[in-house]
């Protein structure tokens, strides 16, 4: 990141309100076409399951969380950077150290979601398969994506 290094620390409950912010500015932007009732439905779920019991990395900027991957096992469950600081390496950060982690990562991005799929490209990722729903069963269409590392 231009001007502030990223360090990268474990989740700590502290982190949750923080967290569920940006994990929620940044959906209601890049994943508007679920809707505002789905996203709420899903903010509970981060709060209550996803944040407390993932393997958590949280980014920090001059001391302050800005982003946070969610791993499980090998699997990337989220990968989100607060508005206004994407672009900037924190994301790339984050997957470095999941991949540093685990070796080989897959995930599941929106098809809809067309600057997410970029940036897993640029990062060696590449589409393995297609679904017409989402794990929820709902006509959103997600791709698998593994990275070749």
């Amino acid at each position: 990141m231009k001007n502030s290094e990223v360090v990268i620390r474990a989740y700590e409950a502290s982190d949750l309100e923080t967290l569920s912010t940006i994990w929620f500015e940044t959906s209601q932007r890049v994943h508007s076409f679920l809707g505002t009732e789905r996203l709420g439905e899903q903010r509970h779920l981060i709060e209550t399951v996803y944040l407390p019991d993932a393997e958590v990395w949280v980014a920090l900027c001059d001391g302050r969380p800005v982003g946070f991957i969610g791993l499980i096992d090998a699997f990337i469950g989220g990968l989100f950077v607060a508005q206004g600081l994407q672009g900037r390496g924190v994301g790339r950060a984050l997957v470095d150290h999941a991949m540093a982690l685990k070796g080989e990562l897959e995930l599941d991005v929106y098809a809809e979601n067309e600057g997410a799929r970029a940036f897993y490209e640029r990062l060696g990722f590449d589409e393995v398969s297609r679904q017409p729903q989402d794990d929820e069963g709902l006509p959103f269409e997600t791709i698998r994506m593994r990275n070749g590392r």
